[in-house]
């Protein structure tokens, strides 16, 4: 990568996209057996060889729009620095509890500690503890790597390095805040930092604009982390974050961008339930919370269009699944809710999800697959608005969708700003 840093600058979630860090998933995602599958955060295990023809055309699609790094890469030219690799080697080490491995790892390559630090490193005989003997790794894999958007994410000029709910991702902050502090322009910031208990994660942040977030607040992001966020925003004057209490259980509802994301301007993409507060979602609080010059006020709202309408942001939803309630549970499931915006109201998402991917064509969006855009050189921004859909049949049952699997770092200004 050149020496010259891109600068962090994230305003919107729709915003033309300018650079993006993705993660391909590798042999870690068949480190999983039906045993260790809900230790890795998963409720099934992937197939390596269909994930690696899935996930080709989603990058493909990035690599023909944007200016496109990966996590990988980036790891194993950071640790050609021994300033960098030591630390980051001895804190990994510790989170696993493995630190008589330190040595051994430093001695290898950069390109070979790349590799063991996202792909784990197996156990081997000879190894006098009972901690391992169980086990078929030392240092754990990096299971959910390739969902990009977690372990950290860009918040207007910052990088936000998050506090992970679970042990098992721990290391993946460890390596996100290496590469913002050596690669991109920004500073980096911490909800763990200010106050111990707090959690924050990269699916339930969502940038409305430079004054305004939404916040997922559930089993992921707790309240201590939204008043991290808060109090992180605070020398703005006035700033304003609308939470989205979220249910704790099923997994299929973590973060608020499995059932709520942002498509263009105008337009968002919601599943049904969040909006009419039904089902899992009754009870549910929406709360706008500002704090101006010291001062915070909360304000409940009947839903999240609401309180986004009270800050003049007004959005028309696509409902995740069309109007067929069985449909909408179907497709949010395999994150039917989870889009990702090229830019404004130009989107990618899993094709599976076909109500959904109607109601965009009715919506106006114009439907174009990966394919296409990748081989065929047909350019997205040659029309108003569109759909661009990848299949995938393995992907989705790790948990996320085109939202979760990007970590955008620039993207242009919009027209609401």
């Amino acid at each position: 990568m050149a020496q010259e840093k891109i600068p962090v600058r994230l305003y919107s979630e729709i915003g033309r996209l300018n650079a993006v860090l993705l993660h391909t998933p590798g042999p870690e995602i068949e480190a999983m057996t039906p045993e260790n599958a809900n230790e890795a955060l998963y409720s099934d295990i992937l197939n390596h060889n269909i994930v690696t023809d899935e996930y080709r055309y989603f990058r493909g699609v990035f690599e023909k729009c944007t200016r496109t790094f990966q996590v990988r890469d980036l790891l194993a030219e950071i640790l050609t620095e021994p300033t960098i690799a030591e630390p980051l080697v001895r804190k990994s080490c510790a989170i696993d509890g493995c630190d008589f491995l330190v040595d051994e790892l430093l001695s290898h390559s950069p390109d070979q500690l790349a590799d063991e630090l996202i792909e784990g490193f197996r156990f081997r005989d000879g190894i006098d503890s009972q901690n391992f003997a169980e086990g078929r790794y030392l240092l754990k894999p990096l299971y959910n790597l390739f969902f990009t958007r977690d372990a950290a994410s860009c918040v207007h000029d910052r990088a936000l390095i998050h506090t992970m709910a679970f042990h098992v991702r721990e290391r993946e902050s460890l390596i996100y805040r290496a590469i913002f502090e050596k690669f991109f322009q920004a500073d980096t910031f911490c909800a763990q930092e200010a106050c111990s208990t707090a959690r924050t994660e990269g699916g339930d942040v969502q940038i409305v604009r430079n004054d305004l977030l939404c916040v997922g607040n559930g089993i992921r992001t707790n309240r201590e982390g939204i008043d991290y966020l808060m109090q992180a925003h605070s020398h703005l004057g006035k700033f304003s974050i609308i939470a989205q209490q979220l249910p704790h259980h099923p997994e299929s509802f973590i973060h608020l961008d499995m059932v709520f994301t942002f498509l263009g301007p105008h337009t968002c993409m919601a599943y049904e339930p969040l909006l009419r507060k039904s089902g899992i979602f009754s009870g549910m609080t929406t709360t706008l919370i500002t704090i101006d010059n010291g001062k915070i006020s909360y304000h409940e709202y009947p839903d999240i269009l609401q309180a986004l309408h009270s800050q003049g942001v007004d959005l028309e939803p696509v409902i995740c699944g069309g109007s067929d309630e069985w449909m909408q549970q179907r497709e949010q499931w395999h994150s039917g809710a989870n889009f990702f915006a090229l830019g404004e109201d130009h989107i990618i998402g899993y094709r599976r999800n076909s109500h959904t991917i109607e109601a965009l064509d009715k919506a106006g969006f114009t439907v174009l697959k990966a394919e296409d855009v990748v081989d065929r050189n047909v350019n997205p921004f040659d029309y108003q608005k569109c759909v661009v859909t990848f299949a995938a049949s393995e992907l989705p049952r790790g948990g996320g969708g085109a939202r979760c699997m990007t970590c955008p770092i620039n993207r242009e200004e919009t027209s609401y700003l």
